[in-house]
């Protein structure tokens, strides 16, 4: 009985070790999903062109406010390099960020909102990927919040520009 007993414990306490590692690899990873996201922002307030794009995956793609604006990496960093290479990058603040984890830990997703000076409120939303041991971003979409009182004039305006 003793020795039933023991094994049912030691089933116990392995299977909590393992809830517990697990519960701890979440954290970790969901804390360095933070990392990249902050130097994101933050080697684009210092017009870091380099560390900016080394955040983004080969493969990435960036949606900016405007519709019209699908980027690959490349296309992206075609556009930024003057705004960088001048020393004016862009400045947006996150706040009140949520992440989440694939149970495998190699994917992540996020949201965001963000200060801007010139866009006030915004949101940031995309998906990282972790290869090699490393959070790179596959997708940001930067977007511009409209409060549902207001969307009948925005939709009125924009289909009035199409």
């Amino acid at each position: 009985m003793f020795q039933r007993h023991l094994g049912t414990s030691l089933l116990v306490i392995t299977l909590a070790g393992c809830a517990t590692s697990n519960t701890l690899t979440h954290e970790n990873e969901t804390e360095a999903v933070h990392s990249v996201l902050d130097d994101f922002h933050e080697a684009a307030a210092r017009a870091d062109e380099s560390r900016y794009f080394e955040h983004l995956s080969d493969s990435a793609v960036f949606l900016g406010t405007d519709g019209t604006e699908r980027w690959d990496r490349n296309a992206f960093r075609q556009f930024a390099h003057p705004h960088f290479a001048s020393g004016k990058g862009w400045t947006f603040k996150p706040r009140d960020r949520n992440i989440g984890v694939s149970a495998d830990g190699k994917t992540a997703w996020f949201d965001e909102k963000l200060d801007s000076a010139s866009y006030g409120e915004c949101r940031g939303t995309g998906v990282l990927q972790k290869r090699g041991g490393v959070w790179k971003i596959e997708q940001y979409n930067l977007t511009i919040p409209i409060p549902n009182d207001l969307a009948d004039d925005f939709v009125t305006r924009i289909r009035a520009k199409k």
